[in-house]
C-alpha cells in the first residue's frame, strides 16, 4: 500500500525525481492497442479426409474471442489507466520498499505507541492542513466550508492543545478535506490519466500537479518549522499516517493494484464533488469499495 512521503515545502526535489524514476522504469506511455484474431487457418490433419475438414466450423475461434467478456476485458485498456504498465513497474518498486522498511517501522510505531497519543499526533498534524482547507474552500467559493476550516483550526488550537485533541468535530465540526487537485477539478480540469508516482504512491495527473502546487505555493504552518526539526516531524506523520493505514489492508481482495487504483479514483471523485455520486465507471470491473484512508 502506497503513501505519501514526507517532504519539507522548502526542499522538494519533484522534477529530478520523476527525471531518475524515468530513466529508472522508462517514461510512461499509451498501452499498446491489443491485437485481434481477423481469421482462423485451417489446417486438414493427416485423418481428416478434405470433406471432413470443410465441414468443421471455420469461424468457431474468433467466435469464441468475441462473446467472451473475460476475454474482452483483458485485452481492452482500462481507459483510466492508459499507463498501467509503467503505473504497475512503479506499484511493485513502492510495495517493495514499503514491505522492507516503512511498514515494518509503522507496526513497531503502533505497537509502542498507546492508542490515546496516536490519536493526538494524528489530529496535530489533521490541525495543520486546516489552513490548506479554508484557503481551497475560499477558492471553490465555498463559504460554509471555509467557515467551518477557520473555526476548526481556532478551537481545536486554542481549546485542543494545538490540535492534540478534536475537540472541534465534537462540537459538529467536521473536516471538510481541500487541496489544489479538487480545486482544479471544481474549476473544471478534467482528472487526466491514473499515475502512480515514485515513493509517493497513487495519484493522476490533476492530483500530482496541484500537490506541487500545494507545497511550493500554498501557504502552510509547515513554512515556519526549520530545519532539522521540518524533517524530524515529516518523518514521524509518514509513520504516523502509514500506521493508520493497516487496518485499512484487510479490506483488499483481489488484484492489491487494482483495488487500489480504483478506491483511488473513486475517493477522489466523491471529493471533487462533494459527495454527489453519479455512474462509477468501476462498479461492473470490481466492487463498488471506497476506503477513506486512500
Amino acid at each position: 500500500m502506497n503513501m505519501l512521503p514526507f517532504m519539507s515545502a522548502k526542499a522538494i526535489q519533484l522534477p529530478a525525481m520523476l527525471i531518475v524514476s524515468m530513466l529508472a522504469f522508462g517514461a510512461p506511455g499509451h498501452a499498446a492497442e491489443p491485437t485481434t484474431q481477423t481469421g482462423a487457418q485451417t489446417q486438414t490433419s493427416p485423418s481428416q479426409t478434405p470433406a471432413e475438414s470443410q465441414n468443421q466450423p471455420q469461424d468457431q475461434p474468433q467466435a469464441q474471442i468475441n462473446s467472451d467478456p473475460f476475454l474482452k476485458a483483458e485485452a481492452a485498456p482500462n481507459p483510466a489507466d492508459p499507463w498501467e504498465d509503467w503505473n504497475r513497474s512503479v506499484y511493485s518498486f513502492n510495495e517493495t520498499l514499503d514491505g522492507l522498511f516503512l511498514r515494518p517501522v509503522a507496526k513497531a510505531y503502533r505497537f509502542v505507541t498507546p492508542g490515546f497519543v496516536d490519536a493526538g499526533i494524528t489530529n496535530f498534524f489533521s490541525n495543520l492542513s486546516e489552513v490548506r482547507n479554508f484557503i481551497h474552500s475560499v477558492l471553490q467559493l465555498k463559504g460554509e466550508s471555509a467557515v467551518v476550516a477557520l473555526g476548526r483550526l481556532t478551537f481545536n488550537s486554542v481549546f485542543g492543545l494545538a490540535g492534540f485533541f478534536d475537540v472541534a468535530t465534537a462540537w459538529d465540526l467536521p473536516q471538510r478535506d481541500e487541496d489544489l487537485g479538487q480545486t482544479l477539478g471544481y474549476w473544471g480540469v478534467s482528472s487526466g490519466p491514473y499515475l502512480v508516482v515514485p515513493l509517493m504512491g497513487p495519484s493522476t495527473v490533476r492530483d500530482f500537479s496541484g500537490l506541487i502546487g500545494d507545497i511550493t505555493v500554498t501557504p502552510s504552518p509547515w513554512d515556519y518549522v526549520e530545519d532539522p526539526d521540518v524533517y524530524y516531524l515529516r518523518a514521524l506523520q509518514l509513520i504516523d499516517r502509514r500506521g493508520d493505514l493497516i487496518p485499512a489492508e484487510s479490506f483488499i481482495s483481489g488484484d492489491s493494484y487494482t483495488f487500489v487504483r480504483n478506491a483511488y479514483l473513486q475517493r477522489r471523485n466523491y471529493q471533487v464533488n462533494d459527495g454527489k455520486t453519479y455512474t462509477d465507471p468501476f462498479a461492473a470491473e470490481d466492487d463498488d469499495v471506497m476506503l477513506d484512508d486512500f
